[in-house]
């Protein structure tokens, strides 16, 4: 068997994923569809995160406002006097979405990226998008109680 030289060992592999030349990273939010059609990718661990970040943020804020819309619908027809401090509930509602959203966008992110890159793959700019679904749909779940039935 034929020792490696080192210019052999420096021959980029087929698996390895260098950024290509003259690219840029494309600008939030950049879905593309359909999904055959000009494809965005992402290479950086930077913006593996930002992105998913991004996302996420987006995501709660929306699910959290809206919570917080249907809270302020219930109080259709209540007494004036609960409507003195009800303009707080989506200050409220934004504000614990931003922190939730901070933390789980932040430690999903770094850590789908980091599985990327360890893994030599390309980002496809929906993945971080799917992420933030699947960070708001867990924070959901687990607002339920789960019993168990024996």
């Amino acid at each position: 068997m034929e020792e490696p030289t080192p210019s052999s060992m420096e021959t980029p592999s087929i698996i390895r994923r260098d950024k290509p030349p003259g690219y840029v990273t494309p600008p939030f939010p950049s879905l593309h569809w359909p999904p055959q059609h000009d494809t965005y990718s992402l290479y950086d661990l930077g913006d593996m995160w930002r992105f998913t970040l991004l996302w996420t943020l987006i995501i709660y804020g929306l699910v959290h406002l809206g919570a917080a819309g249907i809270a302020l619908m219930m109080q259709v027809g209540k007494k004036k006097s609960n409507w003195k401090f009800l303009w707080l509930v989506p200050l409220l509602y934004a504000a614990v979405a931003g922190a939730e959203a901070l933390l789980a966008g932040s430690l999903v992110g770094l850590v789908v990226g980091a599985t990327y890159k360890a893994g030599a793959f390309t980002m496809s700019t929906w993945i971080p998008f799917i992420w933030g679904w699947v960070n708001v749909l867990i924070l959901i779940l687990s607002s339920f109680r789960i019993q168990g039935g024996l």
